[in-house]
């Protein structure tokens, strides 16, 4: 899961995304997670550390910098997401704040966007840990 996106005649991912866009959508990624109920009680209060580990993953994950590889060691993203319940219904509520960080980061071309969603989306299924709850 932790593979560089395949490169392209553009060059990788992240070389076609290029840092600043990608710091922008992680800033709209997660005001859009601390305003998400669902996601709430999984993340801390403080999404400051959790943005910064989500762009130097997504920045080697797109192609970049092994910057998360460097700072806190391989990312092993399956069992450091063990201890919080995702469920499948979470895993689509992370992909819905997902793409509308996308449709708010108007500087990342729709192809690339898309390219992105789809690993993305890979990630998030891979994710889930937990059922969902049946409606009270």
């Amino acid at each position: 899961m932790t593979a560089p996106i395949s490169l392209n005649a553009g060059g990788s991912l992240y070389d076609r995304i290029g840092p600043d866009a990608l710091a922008a959508l992680v800033r709209a990624f997660y005001a859009r997670v601390a305003q998400d109920p669902l996601l709430t009680p999984i993340f801390p209060d403080d999404l400051t550390l959790t943005a910064e580990k989500q762009l130097a993953f997504l920045t080697g994950f797109l192609g970049g910098p092994p910057l998360y590889h460097e700072r806190y060691g391989h990312p092993r993203l399956r069992a450091r997401h063990l201890p919080f319940e995702i469920t499948p219904q979470r895993g689509r509520a992370w992909l819905a704040c997902m793409q509308g960080a996308l449709r708010d980061t108007p500087q990342i071309q729709a192809d690339d966007a898309r390219e992105l969603f789809a690993a993305l989306s890979r990630v998030a299924v891979h994710m889930v840990n937990a059922q969902d709850h049946p409606a009270s």
